[in-house]
């Protein structure tokens, strides 16, 4: 019986380096019948893009506000960051948008906040972590969409960890992934196996039976790797290293050796330092390869800093003058580096515009030209960057978790209030943060622990201000509860694809749906199938105009010749956004 199952994808299909694999590339494929007459192959061909910008996301584990020589660490080694950020643009106020991993990577990945975000939890919460799903829409597939080279390499941390599944990076705009898929997984320095693409691949050990290759150093080659295989082409590079999340795991003591710290310590030191030497090796690669005036490199944080494995973040002053560590919603456990970087587009200086994180997704579809759908909780920094101009400001800022784990410190800055679900909200200079009763956010306001700061003269979130001023506290709460909402319907975005019906008689409908603010011309969606299949349109597959909001559905009806288990039908969508031609894959298999 044929496939019910829906496919969204708003990623192009691109072929790819000889000898790699991706989720859409499984070995070549013959020219296939689509239903306007026209031969067409299942993926579309790349256009030279050596004049395009190209984009490098670097995205630390637990790295806190204050670990950076340029954020005013004096313990720790970062000469390549603080060069990068005396040459770059350095944010003050940027904002995960999470104190813990996996919600904050999610908003990364999708412009949405916690409050509208798939994923919510990390695995350890009371709700458990949850995965990307078929409507979620990452900076990767936009990029895709124009024919962008994507890949990822390092921690994805949303599971299962199966392959050919929608929340596999693969299924989500990367056409290369190396890594790990899971959570948990991510925080083992010498793993018996990695990802590549929907492959696992088991790590040989030794002849003693230990684990010798140490992943940060195995996974820099392979994102170097796919620079050099693609560095005549527009790319985007999303490189996601575990450092410096616990254990404090490090092949060497990273020159910190002499040092009168504990050893958990000296080895987190050497953590920071080999992240910082990681950004430092891309750097230079993209300047051996002349492409590091055509990109851009991003480096942040999903965190504030751990005290995981006995590691003291206080020593390092790891959060600066902020209060809080990860777990809290509180400044130091959600304030972030944040370093732009780009020598011919960046103009060097320092930026207090608060800066949730949720923005790069809007932003390199703005910079790449790409469209992007409306309902994203992210702002593009595109002007800020370019500077050209003052980037829109969001009127506030959400925050959000529900975490069952407390280590010491962050349950202390909490007053015992760790394991409760809070929420946090900044809008100006006035922020609040308030904790529920347990873990049940439907529970009346009253029966919140409600406190007010002024980060303008109170960084450090020190003076509750809610007793004095409980008007603007109060205002604040009803902005959080306006920004939570239980699910977040999103607005159709890209290419669907549905059969129904049984062989040999089969209807397949495919949409294409405009969720952008601008309109695309002349879309029109192909559909391709084995040879010998009779294939019937039955609507118009090509229109002039799809303005903002509209779609493009097309029927069409399949009598297959032969239906196998690993038959497949692609579904191919073009058109052109603001000069650009954009293109959309869907595939489902039949059998």
């Amino acid at each position: 019986m044929p496939s019910r199952r829906r496919v969204l994808t708003a990623a192009a299909a691109v072929p790819v380096a000889a000898g790699a694999v991706t989720a859409c590339d499984e070995g070549p494929e013959p020219p296939v019948p689509v239903a306007d007459g026209k031969q067409a192959s299942a993926v579309p061909a790349v256009r030279s893009g050596t004049d395009r910008l190209s984009f490098v996301v670097i995205l630390a584990d637990d790295l806190g506000h204050g670990e950076l020589g340029a954020y005013g660490q004096k313990l720790i080694r970062t000469p390549r960051l603080d060069a990068l950020a005396a040459e770059g643009l350095r944010f003050t106020d940027a904002y995960a948008t999470a104190p813990v991993c996996a919600p904050s990577r999610c908003s990364v990945l999708t412009g949405l906040h916690a409050g509208h975000a798939t994923v919510r939890e990390n695995p350890w919460g009371p709700g458990g972590q949850g995965a990307l799903t078929e409507r979620d829409f990452t900076f990767a597939e936009a990029l895709r969409a124009l024919g962008y080279r994507t890949g990822i390499f390092g921690k994805w941390g949303f599971g299962p960890e199966l392959p050919d599944q929608p929340s596999h990076p693969n299924s989500r705009g990367f056409e290369e992934f190396h890594g790990y898929i899971g959570h948990r997984h991510a925080h083992d320095y010498f793993p018996e196996y990695l990802w590549h693409n929907g492959t696992r691949q088991e790590i040989p050990a030794n002849r003693g039976g230990a684990r010798e290759v140490y992943a940060p150093d195995l996974l820099k080659e392979r994102a170097l790797a796919f620079l050099d295989a693609h560095r005549a082409e527009p790319f985007l590079l999303y490189l996601t290293p575990a450092l410096p999340h616990a254990p404090s795991h490090t092949p060497d003591d990273g020159g910190y050796g002499d040092r009168p710290w504990p050893g958990p310590d000296r080895r987190h030191a050497a953590q920071v330092t080999a992240f910082d030497a990681l950004v430092g090796d891309v750097v230079d690669r993209l300047t051996r390869l002349g492409v590091a005036d055509r990109t851009l490199v991003l480096v942040t944080s999903d965190n504030g800093p751990h005290e995981e494995g006995r590691t003291d973040p206080d020593l390092f002053d790891a959060n600066g003058p902020l209060r809080g560590y990860k777990r809290n919603l509180y400044e130091g456990g959600v304030r972030v580096p944040l370093i732009a970087w780009s020598p011919r587009h960046i103009p060097a200086g320092t930026t207090d515009r608060p800066t949730p994180l949720t923005d790069l997704l809007p932003t390199l579809a703005d910079l790449a030209g790409a469209p992007a759908p409306t309902d994203l909780d992210g702002l593009s920094l595109a002007p800020l960057l370019r500077g050209s101009g003052h980037p829109a400001r969001h009127d506030h800022l959400y925050f959000y978790r529900n975490h069952s784990g407390v280590t010491p410190r962050s349950d202390a800055v909490d007053r015992g209030r760790g394991r409760r679900l809070a929420e946090a909200l900044r809008r100006g200079d006035l922020k609040a943060v308030r904790f529920a009763p347990g873990q049940d956010r439907g529970v009346p306001d009253d029966e919140w622990d409600v406190e007010l700061y002024d980060l303008s003269r109170d960084p450090g979130e020190q003076d509750d201000l809610a007793s004095a001023r409980p008007a603007q506290a109060d205002a604040l709460v009803r902005l959080m509860r306006d920004s939570w909402s239980p699910t977040y319907p999103r607005k159709p975005f890209g290419l669907t694809l549905e059969v129904t019906g049984r062989a040999p008689d089969l209807l397949v409908t495919a949409t294409l749906a405009n969720g952008s603010a601008r309109p695309w011309t002349a879309p029109r969606l192909t559909l391709g199938a084995p040879g010998g299949w009779d294939i019937r349109a039955l609507d118009p597959v090509t229109a002039p105009l799809l303005r903002a909001g509209d779609d493009l559905t097309v029927r069409w009806r399949i009598t297959p010749a032969q239906v196998t288990s690993d038959t497949t039908l692609a579904c191919r969508a073009t058109a052109r956004h603001a000069g650009k031609d954009v293109t959309y894959l869907a595939r489902t298999v039949l059998g």
